[in-house]
């Protein structure tokens, strides 16, 4: 699903990453910890896509079967747009739309027919316990709603792999904790790969396998799975 070899990321003389090796299968949950600029929201940003690795020479990133670095930008885009989603610490919701539109951006990105996009948004609202908040906008929402209106949008292309940036971040304890049952209740529905980066002990010890970062590498030894 995942495989990273040798990456590298540099912001003009520092360098963030040190040589990362990784190698995520279908269907893991994989936990990504540290301390505070230990790279891990650096890669989590590049194997999203959303940044690049600054050794395209000799490293590699492949991503669900694609070499994302070798794509063009616009190639880049609408991959990401049909095989990634994302969730934030800070929600990213649009204030001025309402839970369903915001959910059906992807979508429309994605030239979505509107009746089939809002069909799925409401599936996916339904299934998160929101079905009555469809036109409610952002500031009328909580924060667990709002996130889980996040979790929403990210699912609503049916990708193959979620990226989760301290998705807890902003819960109170009870609202994190239904978000960290939440990932596992959607692998086992809809089958994605769930990398995620936390400062969340209980998320991060509930995960198939947690790494962790110092000083931009991985220092646990990672097992190569088939």
């Amino acid at each position: 699903m995942i495989k990273a070899t040798n990456i590298h990321k540099y912001y003009g003389a520092l360098e963030v990453l040190k040589g990362v090796n990784l190698h995520i299968k279908k269907g893991e949950i994989v936990s990504i910890v540290g301390a505070s600029g230990a790279g891990k929201t650096t890669l989590l940003q590049i194997l999203g896509t959303l940044d690049v690795l600054s050794n395209a020479q000799d490293g590699t990133l492949i991503v669900n079967g694609t070499e994302t670095p070798k794509l063009s930008d616009k190639e880049l885009a609408k991959f990401r747009n049909e095989h990634i989603g994302f969730i934030f610490q800070f929600h990213q919701l649009l204030p001025e739309f309402t839970a369903l539109e915001n959910v059906c951006l992807p979508a429309f990105i994605k030239k979505t027919p509107k009746t089939d996009a809002e069909i799925r948004a409401k599936e996916l609202l339904d299934f998160l316990g929101l079905s009555h908040r469809y036109d409610h906008k952002p500031s009328e929402l909580s924060g667990g709603e709002q996130q889980r209106v996040a979790v929403a949008r990210a699912l609503i292309n049916n990708p193959s792999i979620i990226f989760a940036d301290e998705p807890s971040g902003n819960l109170d304890s009870e609202s994190a904790d239904n978000l960290h049952n939440l990932f596992f209740e959607l692998r086992e529905k809809f089958g994605q790969t769930f990398v995620i980066v936390t400062h969340n002990e209980d998320l991060a010890e509930m995960a198939d396998r947690k790494l962790t970062m110092v000083d931009g590498k991985i220092v646990d030894k990672e097992v190569i799975l088939s």
